[in-house]
Protein backbone atom coordinates (compact mmCIF):
# COMPACT_ATOMS: atom_id res chain seq x y z
CA UNK A 1 0.00 0.00 0.00
CA UNK A 2 1.35 3.45 -1.04
CA UNK A 3 1.25 6.26 1.39
CA UNK A 4 -0.84 9.49 0.91
CA UNK A 5 0.88 11.72 -0.83
CA UNK A 6 1.36 15.39 1.39
CA UNK A 7 0.39 18.44 -0.45
CA UNK A 8 0.59 22.50 0.64
CA UNK A 9 -0.96 24.87 -1.55
CA UNK A 10 -0.32 28.92 -0.53
CA UNK A 11 -2.68 31.23 -1.88
CA UNK A 12 -4.35 34.14 -0.57
CA UNK A 13 -7.61 34.00 -2.65
CA UNK A 14 -9.90 31.51 -0.80
CA UNK A 15 -11.98 30.64 -2.75
CA UNK A 16 -9.47 29.50 -5.56
CA UNK A 17 -7.55 27.57 -2.46
CA UNK A 18 -10.58 25.70 -1.40
CA UNK A 19 -11.20 24.77 -4.85
CA UNK A 20 -7.85 23.50 -5.14
CA UNK A 21 -8.02 21.57 -2.35
CA UNK A 22 -10.80 19.82 -2.80
CA UNK A 23 -10.08 18.83 -5.92
CA UNK A 24 -6.85 17.56 -4.54
CA UNK A 25 -8.37 15.85 -1.82
CA UNK A 26 -10.81 14.13 -4.01
CA UNK A 27 -8.08 12.94 -5.78
CA UNK A 28 -6.84 11.21 -2.86
CA UNK A 29 -4.35 13.90 -1.69
CA UNK A 30 -3.66 15.06 1.94
CA UNK A 31 -3.79 18.98 1.19
CA UNK A 32 -2.94 21.89 3.99
CA UNK A 33 -3.82 25.28 2.99
CA UNK A 34 -2.16 28.46 3.69
CA UNK A 35 -3.13 31.85 3.12
CA UNK A 36 -0.08 33.22 3.06
CA UNK A 37 3.72 31.95 1.76
CA UNK A 38 4.82 32.80 5.56
CA UNK A 39 2.63 30.34 6.72
CA UNK A 40 3.48 27.73 4.60
CA UNK A 41 7.18 27.95 5.29
CA UNK A 42 6.61 27.54 8.68
CA UNK A 43 4.92 24.57 8.56
CA UNK A 44 6.91 23.22 5.95
CA UNK A 45 10.14 24.39 8.12
CA UNK A 46 8.12 21.72 10.89
CA UNK A 47 6.47 18.73 8.48
CA UNK A 48 7.72 19.18 5.18
CA UNK A 49 5.29 18.04 2.16
CA UNK A 50 5.52 15.89 -1.16
CA UNK A 51 4.35 19.18 -3.20
CA UNK A 52 3.58 22.58 -2.61
CA UNK A 53 1.53 24.74 -4.86
CA UNK A 54 2.11 28.61 -4.83
CA UNK A 55 0.56 31.48 -5.90
CA UNK A 56 2.79 34.22 -7.23
CA UNK A 57 1.39 37.04 -6.15
CA UNK A 58 0.22 36.99 -1.54
CA UNK A 59 0.91 39.39 0.68
CA UNK A 60 4.23 39.22 2.70
CA UNK A 61 6.52 36.14 0.92
CA UNK A 62 5.43 35.71 -2.30
CA UNK A 63 5.17 32.45 -4.50
CA UNK A 64 9.20 33.38 -5.80
CA UNK A 65 10.48 34.12 -2.60
CA UNK A 66 8.93 31.08 -1.19
CA UNK A 67 10.06 29.31 -3.82
CA UNK A 68 13.58 30.63 -3.00
CA UNK A 69 13.62 29.58 0.17
CA UNK A 70 12.22 26.41 -0.27
CA UNK A 71 14.99 25.45 -2.65
CA UNK A 72 17.33 26.10 -0.34
CA UNK A 73 17.34 23.19 1.88
CA UNK A 74 14.48 20.95 -0.31
CA UNK A 75 14.20 19.42 -4.14
CA UNK A 76 10.16 19.33 -3.57
CA UNK A 77 8.03 19.54 -6.66
CA UNK A 78 6.82 23.22 -6.76
CA UNK A 79 3.86 24.24 -8.81
CA UNK A 80 3.66 28.53 -9.53
CA UNK A 81 0.27 29.84 -10.30
CA UNK A 82 -0.26 33.28 -10.76
CA UNK A 83 -2.34 35.93 -12.95
CA UNK A 84 -0.17 37.60 -14.78
CA UNK A 85 0.78 36.14 -18.04
CA UNK A 86 4.33 36.69 -19.00
CA UNK A 87 7.09 35.33 -20.00
CA UNK A 88 9.16 37.47 -17.40
CA UNK A 89 7.64 35.39 -14.98
CA UNK A 90 7.36 32.45 -16.37
CA UNK A 91 10.93 32.58 -16.55
CA UNK A 92 11.18 33.85 -13.36
CA UNK A 93 9.23 30.81 -11.49
CA UNK A 94 11.09 28.21 -13.12
CA UNK A 95 14.65 29.89 -12.99
CA UNK A 96 14.02 29.90 -9.31
CA UNK A 97 13.33 25.68 -9.25
CA UNK A 98 9.58 25.73 -9.81
CA UNK A 99 8.77 22.55 -11.60
CA UNK A 100 5.65 23.55 -13.48
CA UNK A 101 3.94 26.65 -13.62
CA UNK A 102 -0.11 27.54 -14.64
CA UNK A 103 -1.61 31.04 -15.17
CA UNK A 104 -5.15 31.83 -13.76
CA UNK A 105 -8.25 31.28 -14.14
CA UNK A 106 -7.07 27.19 -14.69
CA UNK A 107 -9.13 24.01 -14.55
CA UNK A 108 -8.38 22.67 -11.15
CA UNK A 109 -8.81 19.56 -13.27
CA UNK A 110 -5.76 19.92 -15.03
CA UNK A 111 -3.94 21.57 -12.04
CA UNK A 112 -4.81 17.52 -10.40
CA UNK A 113 -3.58 16.10 -13.33
CA UNK A 114 -0.05 18.05 -13.62
CA UNK A 115 0.51 17.01 -9.67
CA UNK A 116 -0.28 13.43 -10.83
CA UNK A 117 2.18 13.34 -13.39
CA UNK A 118 4.86 14.90 -11.28
CA UNK A 119 4.02 12.19 -8.87
CA UNK A 120 3.90 9.41 -11.38
CA UNK A 121 7.46 10.74 -12.42
CA UNK A 122 9.14 10.74 -9.41
CA UNK A 123 7.96 7.07 -8.51
CA UNK A 124 8.96 6.32 -12.07
CA UNK A 125 12.53 7.54 -11.28
CA UNK A 126 12.87 6.55 -7.92
CA UNK A 127 12.12 2.73 -9.77
CA UNK A 128 14.71 3.46 -12.29
CA UNK A 129 17.40 4.35 -9.60
CA UNK A 130 16.17 1.09 -7.33
CA UNK A 131 16.83 -0.74 -10.86
CA UNK A 132 20.13 0.59 -12.01
CA UNK A 133 21.32 0.03 -8.34
CA UNK A 134 20.35 -3.69 -8.68
CA UNK A 135 22.19 -3.63 -11.53
CA UNK A 136 25.45 -2.43 -10.48
CA UNK A 137 25.08 -4.58 -7.37
CA UNK A 138 24.95 -7.17 -9.91
CA UNK A 139 28.39 -6.02 -11.63
CA UNK A 140 30.14 -6.48 -8.50
CA UNK A 141 29.61 -9.67 -7.81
Amino acid sequence: MHEVKKIYIADDETTIRLAIKTFLENAGYAVEDFESGDLLLAAFAKQPADLVILDVMMPGSNGFVVCKELRKTSRVPIIMLTARDSDLDYATGLDLGSDDYLVKPFSPMALTMRVKAIFRRMEFDRELYAESGEAHEDEEN
